[in-house]
C-alpha cells in the first residue's frame, strides 16, 4: 500500500476544520490539490472517508474510525522524528533548512560557503520544497530554518514576533530567452506582437510578482507553457520556446555562457529579497547561536 503521510495529515486537518477550503489553507495547498489528495487517500485505503454532501463536511463511519488511526500515526511519527533529531543533536546538531527550489540551487551553496569563509560553521540538511510546504514545516517544527524570497502575503500570515527573519541578500527576477545566431534575444518585449510566455502556475509567489509587472506594462503575450518550477521555465527558454522571468541567481551561469540572454531593460525586472526565518518558540541552542553569529556578521532583522 503506497500511503503518503501527508495524506494522513491532510485528513486530520479536514476532520478538525470540517471544511475543504479551510483545511487546504491550513495545509498551504490549493483547494483542488487538497481535494485530490483526500481522494487519493480514499482510493488507497479503499474506503469512503468523507461525506461530501453535507456542509460542514462530515466523516463517514469508516472515516471516524480511520481518524483515530491517522492521528496516532501522525503523532507517533512526529514523536519518533523529534526523538531521532534529539539523539542526532547530542552527537552534534544538524540544522534542517527548508528552502524554495530556486534558492536551494542558486543561493544556498554559495551562502554556506561564504559563511564558512567568515568562520561560521554549522552542519545542515537541506530540503528543497515549495514555499507553502516550507512555511508549514517551520510552523510544525519539522525544520529549523526557512530560506525564502520575501513574500508580503505569506508574511501577513506569520507573526514576526514568533517567526523572526533576517535579511540575507537582494536579487531580482529578469526576463530571459534564447539568443539568435547573432547573440541577440529571439523575442523583443517592446514588439507590438504577442510574446510567447513561459509562465508560472497560478498561486506561485514568483508568478504573482511577474503577473503584476505584466499587467502594469500591458505586455501582449500568449502563454505557451506553465509550471511552478523556475528551473523548468529556464530549460524551456533555452530551447527557444519563449520568454521566462526567472531569478537572476538561477541563470547566472547560462547568461555567462551565452545560452540565455536578458531580453528587456531594467524596467522589466522585479526586485527580490532573500530572507532567513526561524521560530522563536523553538529553543534549539544551535539555531540561536547561528542567528546571533549571522547578526554579528551584518545580517539585519527584517
Amino acid at each position: 500500500m503506497n500511503l503518503e503521510t501527508k495524506w494522513l495529515e491532510d485528513f486530520v486537518a479536514l476532520a478538525t476544520t470540517r471544511s475543504f477550503s479551510k483545511a487546504a489553507e491550513r495545509r498551504f495547498v490549493t483547494q483542488p490539490a487538497f481535494s485530490r489528495r483526500i481522494r487519493s487517500l480514499e482510493e488507497t485505503v479503499g474506503l469512503t472517508l468523507v461525506n461530501r454532501s453535507h456542509s460542514p463536511v462530515e466523516l463517514t463511519e469508516a472515516g471516524q474510525l480511520f481518524l483515530v488511526t491517522a492521528r496516532n500515526v501522525v503523532e507517533q511519527l512526529g514523536e519518533a522524528l523529534r526523538h531521532l533529531h534529539h539523539l542526532e543533536g547530542q552527537q552534534g546538531e544538524v540544522l534542517q533548512v527548508a528552502a524554495a527550489h530556486s534558492l536551494a540551487l542558486g543561493f544556498f551553496p554559495q551562502w554556506v560557503a561564504g559563511l564558512r569563509n567568515d568562520g561560521i560553521h554549522f552542519a545542515s540538511r537541506l530540503v528543497a520544497t515549495n514555499v507553502g510546504e516550507a512555511v508549514h514545516a517551520l510552523r510544525e517544527g519539522t525544520c529549523d530554518l526557512m530560506l525564502a524570497f520575501h513574500d508580503p502575503d505569506a508574511v501577513l500570515q506569520m507573526d514576526p514576533e514568533i517567526f523572526p527573519s533576517l535579511h540575507l541578500a537582494n536579487s531580482e527576477i529578469i526576463p530571459v530567452c534564447a539568443p539568435d545566431a547573432r547573440g541577440r534575444p529571439l523575442f523583443d518585449l517592446n514588439d507590438s506582437a504577442s510574446v510567447p510566455l513561459l509562465a508560472y502556475s497560478a498561486g506561485a509567489f514568483l508568478g504573482r510578482s511577474v503577473g503584476a509587472l505584466l499587467r502594469q506594462r500591458n505586455l501582449r503575450y500568449v502563454t505557451v507553457y506553465e509550471t511552478a518550477m523556475a528551473d523548468s521555465l529556464k530549460s524551456m527558454a533555452m530551447q527557444g520556446l519563449g520568454v521566462a522571468w526567472v531569478p537572476r541567481l538561477s541563470v547566472e551561469a547560462e547568461l555567462a555562457r551565452g545560452e540565455l540572454v536578458e531580453c528587456g531593460d531594467a524596467s522589466w525586472r522585479v526586485p527580490l529579497e532573500i530572507r532567513l526565518h526561524r521560530c522563536a518558540l523553538v529553543r534549539k541552542a544551535q539555531v540561536r547561536l547561528l542567528w546571533r553569529k549571522l547578526m554579528e556578521a551584518g545580517a539585519e532583522p527584517a
